[in-house]
């Protein structure tokens, strides 16, 4: 049969996630291709503990249908954390559980782009949202990111000169490149979209996993009515929970809320009640201080082997904080060529070429430092050096 699929699906990219998830679970190969959390961090059985809690006690009424905005308990604690973190004074209303933030970026994208609409974003780009929006057939115009954030002569004349439905950004520890926004083009950034009909969405997955444990002010704390801010449960408790939230303006929680009810009803009401209870009972903040030592110290591991064992010529990113950094090749090296000869020799990285929408990438490649132990990034760095020395 001849399937008439719809005639946004001829003009998706092509995913690398698929074949990104087939090497990584290749037998013997060490991957910093992926983006998963480490698994030694995850609290098995402070969760299990919750699970059986919650059954026991509310069984019933927790594996019932429950509403779309989510569980009230669990948006009361993530208010109550950004004004005790931050100093924002976010309401419980202003607050919508979702499967994961991975899926507030399909919802945003569905209630304001039409085709043709203009989006832009930080280029390199997290590769989910690039995939995600272009379901929806907008004009992707990239900004090019700096050590400190966006172009801000790009940005704004990105924004006077297209008028964006919104510009998407990953201000804290960005995926892919690891870098972090100065609060000083936070402000900017502010400065510039207060007064226009452009949107800010800020994508706060790894917010809090900076080494030095000090929170920064989002760009939502200058610009609240223009920010929808999205964050995530999954890289700091789990990620098979699939818990994340959005924390925007009523008006657009509306029509979020239509969106959302029409994909799925609700999210995991199972999970978000397991998730509540687990926190209630667990110093979050005492967590993540181990889970941001582990990080910090595999960051430092992998930025020192890539200054002892890699060609001069290559260059790092140095994050202060989440889960990836990115590593600019010596000239006339491929980062196609590294990712298939780096297979072929028991390690897989990541090529910068599906994060950038306007072409190019092909001189840099993304390690992820959260997943592996330091006795795997060890041995991964040895043999991505020797990969990258046959390359070169």
């Amino acid at each position: 049969m001849e399937y008439r699929f719809a005639d946004r699906m001829s003009r998706v990219p092509e995913s690398f996630l698929e074949e990104l998830f087939r090497v990584s679970a290749t037998p013997g190969v060490i991957s910093f291709a992926g983006g998963l959390p480490s698994a030694a961090m995850i609290d098995v059985a402070g969760i299990a503990d919750a699970a059986r809690a919650v059954l026991e006690e509310e069984g019933r009424a927790a594996l019932q249908y429950s509403t779309t905005d989510g569980y009230l308990p669990l948006r009361e604690y993530i208010a109550d954390r950004y004004r005790r973190r931050l100093g924002i004074p976010a309401d419980p209303a202003e607050i919508q559980i979702v499967n994961g933030s991975q899926q507030c970026l399909d919802l945003v994208a569905k209630i304001f782009l039409d085709p043709g609409d203009c989006v832009g974003m930080e280029r390199p780009g997290y590769l989910g949202a690039i995939e995600a929006f272009s379901l929806y057939e907008p004009v992707v115009r990239a900004v090019p990111l700096e050590d400190d954030g966006p172009d801000l002569d790009l940005f704004e004349a990105l924004v006077r000169q297209h008028d964006p439905k919104f510009f998407y950004g990953i201000p804290n520890s960005q995926n892919p490149s690891g870098r972090t926004y100065s609060q000083e083009k936070r402000r900017a950034i502010a400065d510039i979209l207060d007064g226009t009909g452009t949107l800010f969405y800020e994508d706060d997955a790894f917010g809090d996993l900076f080494f030095d444990g000090k929170p920064r002010l989002p760009v939502k704390s200058y610009l609240p009515e223009q920010t929808i801010l999205s964050g995530s449960f999954s890289k700091v408790v789990a990620p098979g929970m699939r818990i994340g939230w959005v924390y925007a303006p009523a008006p657009i929680l509306e029509q979020f809320n239509v969106v959302k009810q029409a994909a799925d009803l609700h999210s995991n009401f199972l999970c978000q009640k397991i998730l509540h209870r687990y926190l209630i009972a667990h110093d979050l903040d005492d967590h993540l201080r181990r889970v941001t030592e582990r990080y910090g110290r595999n960051c430092r591991l992998i930025c020192d082997l890539l200054d002892d064992l890699f060609p001069d010529s290559m260059t790092h990113t140095t994050p202060e904080g989440g889960m990836f950094l990115m590593a600019f090749l010596p000239p006339g090296v491929s980062a196609m060529d590294v990712f298939r000869e780096g297979v072929r020799q028991g390690v897989a990285v990541l090529p910068a070429v599906p994060f950038c929408v306007d072409g190019g990438g092909d001189d840099a490649v993304r390690l992820n430092f959260s997943a592996a132990d330091e006795d795997a990034i060890a041995e991964g760095m040895h043999r991505l050096a020797a990969v990258v020395r046959g390359l070169a």
